[in-house]
């Protein structure tokens, strides 16, 4: 596996509040140079990126972020809305209180809505692993397995933790053929990231990836 390998697989992400045009532009660059598979970026910047890059990276962006307690039907308005800007992927999180009460059939729902509105776009469910328990996050891999979203996510980057790989390997064992896993938050280095790829993860949501490839200089078809 090279580094180009994994770049592929990054959704080079800029999430922080203060986070400004200059800062959006210049990960879109650096997205574009180094091959990665989108650009994971607020709502706010989601047209002004989709025009700026004009078709060379998809625009990845968050819903319901980073807490997921919004209304099903304000998550569904941020989903169209996102769209219609020209984002080409939709990272929603789940309302987390309704995990905790056991109330996977009302997440299941909020799940399809959002798929429905998304229709061809890939639709990542980000869980908040930190937050749950095993159990819970077992009952989320047959949820989100059930629903017609695309991948399961494991973090915002914005709660206790990010992701972990023994949560990475959990999701891989639960998880049905043809969804696939998106480990976010806190991947250190090229060899975490190539550890997390290795249990399971098809995407990994993270900025020092890149960060670290434009320090490295020098050959990205290196094996890690």
């Amino acid at each position: 596996m090279t580094y180009r390998d994994i770049l592929k697989k990054v959704d080079h992400t800029l999430l922080k509040q203060p986070s400004t045009w200059e800062q959006i532009r210049e990960i879109c660059d650096d997205a574009v140079k180094y091959g990665t598979a989108s650009v994971c970026i607020p709502p706010s910047f989601v047209k002004q990126a989709a025009e700026y890059l004009d078709g060379k990276m998809p625009v990845c962006t968050v819903i319901g972020f980073p807490n997921g307690y919004n209304t099903t039907a304000v998550k569904v308005f941020e989903t169209k809305e996102a769209l219609k800007d020209g984002a080409e992927e939709i990272d929603m999180v789940i309302n987390i209180g309704w995990v905790r009460m056991g109330q996977y059939d009302k997440v299941l729902a909020e799940i399809n809505a959002l798929k429905e509105a998304c229709g061809d776009h890939i639709l990542k469910v980000i869980i908040e692993t930190c937050l749950l328990t095993d159990e819970e996050k077992i009952k989320m891999c047959e949820t989100v397995a059930a629903s017609g979203a695309d991948f399961i996510k494991t973090s915002t980057g914005f709660s206790a933790a990010g992701a972990t790989k023994p949560d990475v390997a959990l999701m891989k064992a639960h998880m049905a053929a043809g969804k696939k896993i998106k480990a976010a938050g806190g991947i250190a280095d090229f060899n975490d990231a190539r550890e997390f790829v290795l249990l399971g993860a098809d995407r990994l949501g993270t900025s020092r990836l890149v960060e670290q490839a434009k320090k490295k200089g020098g050959d990205l078809d290196a094996e890690i």
